[in-house]
């Protein structure tokens, strides 16, 4: 008997290890949520949720626009961040997603977040982990009919989620679904590209741990090409020039705009690439209404948006030479609101030929 419960063991695992388009079928969507909730408690418990209303409302409701556009509707997606200096986020089980407070420190943009969330969702989305779950699953079974159920221990799948990674394939599936989320739900473009070339700067910096985001992200080159070639076909306005010395240019037409410092864990050329981006968003909407750039200060930096386009992040740092942080971002709002002048009115010239 033991035999025959060996034989089937193998021919299921070996089914689900070498056809990795199926479906998962072994656990229901309402084993899966119940599966995520206690995750969630587990986590919680662990790391405690970080004390900041703002900071959790700003990572929910990025999230919830990504949730919007996804490919799965049938369940309630929570987002929420985890008091812990750790640069990682994990996607539990039945939508519950979380990131560390060290993350949102590293990736302080909302375009670099929403690159993170939107990857989170994606392996909900197509049941990564349920996936991996299910294998192991599996192979419990053949051990057990191997061993007869002796020295068989199960981790609990918060502690699985840290400590494993998913396949390329599934990294690969997470980066294009996530990105088609984030261009369907009109944010930033380039807020994977730039998370990825952080967290491909930070691994070789510091040495790959071998853990969440960093475990299954050993082919940065593929991963960034697969990225530029998916985003390729948009066309985005207006162009980054990255120059020798590592500054860089947001350039169209006439109209400029020079990146030269690296602030905020964030390379000039990262920032240029976000700048880009965050115009694109804007010339999305339309007729582009110049008075709608506005600063908000936040202290330690001051923020340009569109309406709720987070167009640039500006620093102490960039104000060399205008006294204030105050007074440099008037300047690039005035800068923004040229922009938005010569595209309206190229826009009006090309309606009228």
């Amino acid at each position: 008997m033991k035999k025959v419960i060996l034989v089937l063991s193998v021919l299921f695992i070996c089914f689900f290890m070498f056809t990795p388009s199926c479906d998962a079928g072994l656990i229901s969507k309402e084993q899966e949520i119940e599966m995520g909730r206690k995750t969630a408690i587990e986590l919680e418990q662990k790391y405690g949720l970080y004390p900041d209303r703002a900071m959790q409302e700003r990572v929910n409701r990025l999230g919830q626009e990504l949730v919007k556009y996804c490919g799965r509707q049938d369940l309630e997606y929570s987002f929420k961040v985890l008091n812990d200096d750790s640069i990682n986020a994990l996607a539990a089980p039945g939508g519950f997603i979380y990131v560390f407070k060290g993350l949102v420190d590293y990736m302080p943009s909302d375009a670099e977040l929403a690159g993170v969330l939107a990857h989170e969702v994606s392996h909900v989305v197509k049941k990564h982990t349920i996936g991996q779950m299910e294998k192991s699953l599996l192979t419990n079974i053949a051990l057990i009919a191997i061993t007869g159920g002796r020295n068989i221990q199960a981790a609990s799948v918060a502690s699985q989620m840290l400590t494993s990674g998913y396949s390329r394939t599934d990294e690969r599936g997470a980066d294009k679904e996530g990105l088609r989320n984030m261009i369907a739900a009109d944010l930033n473009p380039y807020g994977m590209l730039v998370t990825t070339s952080k967290l491909e700067d930070l691994a070789a910096e510091k040495g790959n741990p071998g853990y969440g985001l960093f475990a299954s992200h050993p082919e940065p080159e593929e991963r960034l090409k697969r990225i530029q070639k998916q985003l390729a076909p948009l066309k985005i306005k207006p162009d980054v020039i990255v120059n020798e010395n590592g500054t860089a240019t947001v350039k169209e037409g006439d109209w400029t705009f020079n990146m030269t410092e690296e602030v905020a864990n964030t390379k000039a050329k990262y920032r240029a690439y976000l700048l880009a981006g965050g115009l694109y968003a804007v010339r999305e909407r339309g007729l582009i209404q110049p008075n709608r750039f506005i600063v908000q200060n936040h202290g330690n930096r001051a923020t340009i948006y569109y309406d709720d386009i987070e167009v640039i992040n500006l620093y102490p740092q960039d104000a060399k030479g205008f006294g204030s942080l105050g007074s440099y971002a008037n300047a690039c709002t005035g800068l923004l609101r040229n922009w938005a002048n010569m595209v309206n009115a190229a826009k009006t010239y090309k309606a009228a030929a």
